[in-house]
């Protein structure tokens, strides 16, 4: 069974560093090998793997985000979030990172992001570690 990590965001698109939930997740599995999973199960959310060192990097993603995906186009979608369905298929619902020694094996800038793009809301996020 997938541990499951509860997310809140305050703003209707934000990302959201994880990557302390998602190594303590690997700590409490006992695996020191192998590699995990990260799954989003919401079609207006995602995550992804960038930098994390500077704050800037998240403030460019989520303005070319927009740009790319405005929030009032021309959307057949009577929700009004068309959006932010687009945003979560371009950025993904998944990653998978490997564990080595019992830790994460990212690189020196890299963090794992909670990628909101319909909040704010309360999410979850599913690890597995095998």
């Amino acid at each position: 069974m997938p541990a499951a990590i509860s997310v809140k965001t305050g703003t209707r698109v934000e990302m959201k560093d994880i990557t302390s939930l998602v190594a303590g997740e690997v700590s409490k599995s006992g695996v020191t090998d192998g590699v995990l999973v990260v799954y989003v199960p919401h079609t207006t959310a995602g995550v992804t793997i960038n930098e994390g060192a500077d704050p800037a990097v998240c403030t460019d993603i989520i303005r070319k985000l927009n740009e790319l995906v405005p929030p009032n186009d021309r959307y057949r979608h009577m929700e009004g979030n068309s959006d932010s369905h687009i945003k979560a298929t371009v950025v993904g619902s998944s990653v998978t990172v490997m564990v080595e020694k019992g830790r994460l094996v990212l690189g020196t800038w890299q963090r794992i992001f909670f990628c909101e793009f319909d909040g704010p809301r309360s999410r979850r996020v599913y690890v597995k570690v095998i």
